[in-house]
């Protein structure tokens, strides 16, 4: 009897929506594993949906996102592998943290409560939440120029505007303002269980010139898992922005993961 594949859930972060990984999920689903993307808490099922309704994407932070996985990794068999991105990386770290998750990936993931480094790119790309105070329970948009400064630093212009027209939806305001207290708040929802022992495997995967979560950003975030005995890896694409998970170049970093999930036993099988 074929023993089930191995789940994976592919979790996107703030202005993007899920169906951005749909290259991944074909590549994972090759591969051998059973690859989704269930959206975040009050997405539309399209890109276009999303952008017509952002009041149902409004207002959601960082718990309620926490919960929506929570009740989807309850409802499988099997632990699934966990790869997120941005704010997404963040989302798999705490569920790793909780043992919900075999393994996890978490790429320019946004900061956890601890790490202190607060670049001066990180908050130009965070500004058009920032700006306005109400637009904690709003949910906030990028224009193309927000967005080419935020992810295409590093690829074409062209192909900045692109991913722009083809990705890109409201994204709530919520979970930046709670990342951006986290070190202010004993009990803060951006914080990760990082002494865990008997967590599954981490990689953290870092963009050299992420302008929105820069590499300095990623570095720190290692540190914080150095009490823990548990595999936490850490791996750098120095000419890589934040658009590395959508962009032409994308299919290097799916590679480097799917490598990295083989040498920690986790192929499909």
């Amino acid at each position: 009897m074929t023993a089930p594949a191995i789940p994976v859930i592919f979790i996107h972060g703030l202005w993007l929506h899920a169906t951005s990984w749909s290259s991944w999920i074909e590549l994972f689903t090759a591969a051998g594993y059973d690859a989704t993307a269930p959206g975040w808490p009050g997405d539309g099922e399209s890109v276009e949906l999303s952008r017509k309704d952002p009041d149902s994407i409004a207002d959601h932070g960082i718990d309620d996102v926490v919960a929506h996985y929570t009740e989807i990794i309850n409802a499988l068999d099997v632990k699934p592998i966990l790869i997120g991105h941005s704010f997404g990386g963040m989302i798999a770290e705490k569920l790793l943290g909780q043992d919900l998750a075999r393994a996890a990936i978490a790429i320019d993931a946004a900061q956890i409560k601890g790490v202190l480094p607060l670049p001066l790119s990180a908050l130009r790309s965070t500004l058009p939440v920032f700006k306005n105070p109400a637009n904690k329970h709003r949910a906030v948009s990028l224009t193309l120029d927000q967005f080419t400064y935020a992810f295409g630093n590093a690829i074409p212009a062209q192909e900045a505007a692109e991913l722009y027209e083809r990705w890109t939806i409201p994204a709530p305001g919520k979970p930046l303002f709670e990342a951006a207290a986290a070190n202010f708040s004993p009990h803060s929802s951006a914080k990760v269980d990082t002494g865990n022992n008997a967590r599954g495997p981490l990689l953290l995967i870092a963009g050299g010139k992420d302008h929105t979560v820069p590499e300095t950003v990623t570095k720190a975030t290692l540190k914080q898992y150095r009490d823990s005995t548990a595999i936490t890896d850490f791996q750098e694409f120095p000419d890589r922005g934040h658009s590395l998970t959508i962009d032409h170049g994308w299919r290097e970093i799916a590679d480097a993961c799917l490598t990295w999930l083989a040498r920690n036993d986790l192929q499909a099988r």
